[in-house]
């Protein structure tokens, strides 16, 4: 659920207003759904009328932003290019990507892994910016370089004058993946209750499942590496940007595996937009802008949580 803070920060500058989500509904096929009724805010209690005033255009652009960052660094990884131009145009400020290169891996099956889960991140960034339409946003400025060191500085996994390059070899790349996965789930998670609209919350539990598989796929790997400690260590620097709650899991010991992270009812836990921000502008503070998005994301949601 989003934090009253990010909520209303959203409602002062929301750009997907009434109009953009006709064309949202329009674009996506679905026009004759029509938007959330009265009812609807019961189902986001207890921020019902703040939260009320979230259009699913909002929620669907701040995922689109994750689904750039996600596209660009695998696109990078497994083919040594990015997103084609005629995919990053929007509303806001469209900015560039700095770093990103090819992958020399070392085996065919990871090789592999990385081109499957990036074609599908790049689809994801297709039919988000077409369920959108003209309230699509652009692809804001990414970092694939020097938010990666700053990231890894801060799990303990190299010295504060060290560099940690991504892109280096096939184990610096798994645990990049690491980054992202897990957040991208228990975003897709945290955001469901707001989808008002049930064809946009099947897309999303369609999207939700499939990040769930490329999480799975990389904590199986980093597992069967013996990387159990380095994961721990960004699993820890994730919970200590997210806030005071424990929403975060490595992947086992060398006795137990834990390949899918869940609370002790067996489900994925949740992640706020706010808390989300936190962890890609690897800032624990309430902030616009700063690590992978050194501009910051575009669109409404763009205010991280603050601890």
């Amino acid at each position: 659920m989003f934090g009253k803070t990010v909520v209303r920060d959203m409602i002062n500058r929301s750009a997907e207003n009434e109009t953009d989500r006709r064309v949202f509904l329009k674009a996506a096929g679905v026009a004759g759904l029509g938007t959330v009724g009265a009812g609807a805010a019961t189902v986001l209690s207890p921020l019902s009328a703040e939260a009320a005033a979230v259009s699913d255009g909002a929620v669907f652009n701040f995922a689109l932003n994750l689904e750039y960052l996600e596209a660009e660094f695998y696109s990078y990884a497994a083919f040594g290019k990015g997103l084609d131009r005629k995919f990053t145009t929007g509303k806001g400020d469209r900015g560039g990507v700095t770093g990103g290169r090819r992958v020399k891996f070392d085996t065919r099956a990871i090789a592999s892994i990385a081109s499957e889960i990036a074609i599908d991140e790049v689809d994801h960034v297709k039919f988000l910016r077409k369920a959108l339409g003209g309230a699509k946003v652009s692809r804001p400025a990414i970092d694939l370089q020097n938010s990666f060191t700053a990231a890894a500085q801060a799990a303990g996994l190299i010295g504060p004058k060290d560099k940690f390059d991504p892109f280096a070899n096939e184990n610096n790349f798994l645990l990049a993946a690491f980054i992202f996965e897990d957040v991208g789930v228990t975003a897709y998670k945290g955001a469901a209750p707001l989808i008002k609209n049930a064809a946009f919350l099947e897309a999303a539990a369609g999207i939700l499942a499939v990040e769930a598989y490329h999480a799975a796929i990389i904590r199986t790997k980093l597992y069967d590496l013996g990387q159990r400690k380095a994961v721990k260590a960004i699993s820890d620097a994730r919970d200590s940007l997210d806030g005071k709650s424990s929403l975060d899991q490595g992947i086992g010991t060398s006795r137990q595996s834990n390949l899918v992270p869940t609370d002790r009812n067996g489900i994925v836990y949740s992640r706020s937009a706010g808390q989300v921000l936190n962890i890609v502008y690897l800032n624990p503070k309430s902030v616009s802008k700063g690590g992978f998005f050194p501009k910051g994301v575009n669109g409404a949601i763009r205010k991280s949580a603050g601890n």
